[in-house]
C-alpha cells in the first residue's frame, strides 16, 4: 500500500521544485499534515457539464490517496450536496472546495504570518489549511470560520482525527468573530466582492487582511492589505492568478434566463476578447461591479439583475456591434475602464493597488492618484 507519508513529502519536493515551497516551517507543515484525512470517501470531478462523484471504494486505496494528496483543488461540495451524499452525477456550483497545497502555501506566504500571531480565517472548509495554519502557528492562535453547519461538523472531525484543536466557528465569516480580537491577520479563503468592516475592527494597527476580490464577472484579484493606526488598510495586488468561491452572501443573485434586447447598438471601441485575458476581466469587473458575465454562442453578455440592463456583443464581419439596454450602459461602462487600462499600458495587477476605510473602498491604477473605481460597499 502508498505511503502517505511517502506522497505528502513528494508533494513538497514538487511545490520546492517549482519554487512554491522555500520556507522550512511551511514545508514542513504540508509535509506533517494529512490531506487525505480531509476529503472523506468522495470528492466532485468536472466531467464537462456535471460534477461527478469520485469513490475512494471505486479508485482503490492506492489511486485514491496519490489523487488528494496531488497539488489539486478537490470540489467536496455542488449547491450544497456533498460529494459523499451525491447518488450520481449533479450540476451547479461548487460551494466548498479542498483548495489545492500549493495555494494554500502562497496564502500563507503573502500574508506572512509567524509563529504566535493571532490568525482569523474565514472560511474552514474541509479544514485542510486549518491544520496547515496550526502546525505552523500553533492550535491556540487560530480561530476559523465556516458558514456552513454540516460543512463546519465534518471539518472539526477532520481537525481532531489529524490531532488539531483550533477554535472553530460556525456563524457568519463577514462578521469576523470579535472574541479572538485583535488579530495579526485575517485570511480568507472564499472571495469578497468588497472588506467588510469587521475585519477591519477586528485587526490591530499594523495587521494585515490577505482576501481575493472578486465579483460577479468572476474576475479576481489576490492582495494583502495593512491596516495603519488611522484606520486604513492598504496594498497592492499580487500578480498570482488566483480565484476563490465568493462568499455567500456575495454570491451572484438569482436572474432568469438571459435573453438578448436588441437596444442601442454601436460599434465597440475595444474588443471583447480582453474579457479573456486575467487582468483585463478584472477590469472589466470593476468598470461594471454590480454587472454578471454571460458566455452566448454569438459573443459575451453582461446583465444587470436589479436594473435589468444588459449588455451584448456580437462580430461584425470587421470588429465588433455592441448592443446596450437599460438604464445602465454595462459596456460604456466596462469600454471606459479598459481604456484606463490600456492608455497605462495593459499592466498585469501588481500595477493595481487598493485603499480600504469603512466607509470607502477604492481600486486604484498605478497609485491613489490615478485611475480609481469604487468597490460596492
Amino acid at each position: 500500500m502508498t505511503s502517505t507519508t511517502h506522497l505528502r513529502h513528494g508533494l513538497a519536493r514538487e511545490l520546492a521544485a517549482r519554487g512554491l515551497l522555500t520556507d522550512p516551517a511551511r514545508r514542513a507543515a504540508v509535509e506533517a499534515v494529512p490531506r487525505e484525512l480531509f476529503l472523506g470517501d468522495a470528492v466532485f470531478r468536472s466531467n464537462g457539464t456535471h460534477w461527478e462523484p469520485a469513490r475512494r471504494e471505486q479508485l482503490g486505496e492506492d489511486e485514491w490517496l496519490r489523487m488528494v494528496c496531488s497539488d489539486t483543488t478537490w470540489v467536496t461540495q455542488v449547491d450544497g450536496i456533498s460529494a459523499q451524499e451525491a447518488a450520481g452525477p449533479v450540476s451547479g456550483r461548487p460551494t466548498s472546495s479542498s483548495t489545492l497545497p500549493s495555494l494554500v502555501v502562497r496564502m500563507l506566504e503573502l500574508a506572512d504570518v509567524r509563529e504566535g500571531d493571532m490568525v482569523l480565517e474565514i472560511g474552514t472548509g474541509t479544514g485542510y489549511s486549518t491544520a496547515v495554519l496550526c502546525h505552523l502557528l500553533g492550535d491556540g492562535t487560530v480561530y476559523s470560520v465556516e458558514y456552513d453547519q454540516e460543512l463546519a461538523a465534518t471539518a472539526a472531525q477532520h481537525l481532531r482525527a489529524a490531532g488539531r484543536s483550533p477554535h472553530l466557528v460556525v456563524g457568519e465569516g463577514l462578521g469576523g468573530h470579535q472574541d479572538g480580537a485583535d488579530y495579526d491577520a485575517v485570511i480568507a479563503t472564499c472571495a469578497v466582492r468588497t472588506i467588510p468592516p469587521s475585519w477591519l475592527w477586528q485587526l490591530r494597527d499594523g495587521g494585515s487582511i490577505t482576501t481575493t476580490i472578486s465579483g460577479w464577472i468572476l474576475g479576481s484579484g489576490l492582495i494583502r492589505l495593512v491596516l495603519d493606526e488611522e484606520g486604513v488598510a492598504r496594498g497592492r495586488f499580487a500578480a498570482d492568478p488566483v480565484s476563490y468561491m465568493l462568499a455567500r452572501p456575495h454570491e451572484r443573485p438569482p436572474r432568469p434566463t438571459f435573453y438578448a434586447h436588441p437596444g442601442s447598438r454601436r460599434k465597440a471601441r475595444v474588443s471583447p476578447d480582453l474579457l479573456d485575458d486575467w487582468t483585463g476581466l478584472f477590469v472589466a469587473q470593476l468598470g461594471a461591479p454590480s454587472a454578471e458575465l454571460v458566455r452566448t454562442e454569438a459573443g459575451p453578455a453582461l446583465v444587470d439583475a436589479a436594473t435589468g440592463s444588459q449588455a451584448w456583443a456580437e462580430p461584425d464581419g470587421n470588429g465588433w456591434t455592441v448592443h446596450q439596454d437599460g438604464p445602465l450602459r454595462l459596456w460604456d461602462q466596462v469600454e471606459d475602464a479598459l481604456d484606463a487600462w490600456q492608455q497605462a499600458g495593459a499592466p498585469d495587477q501588481t500595477a493595481f493597488g487598493m485603499t480600504v476605510t469603512e466607509w470607502d473602498q477604492v481600486v486604484w491604477l498605478g497609485d491613489p492618484e490615478g485611475p480609481c473605481w469604487r468597490l460596492p460597499v
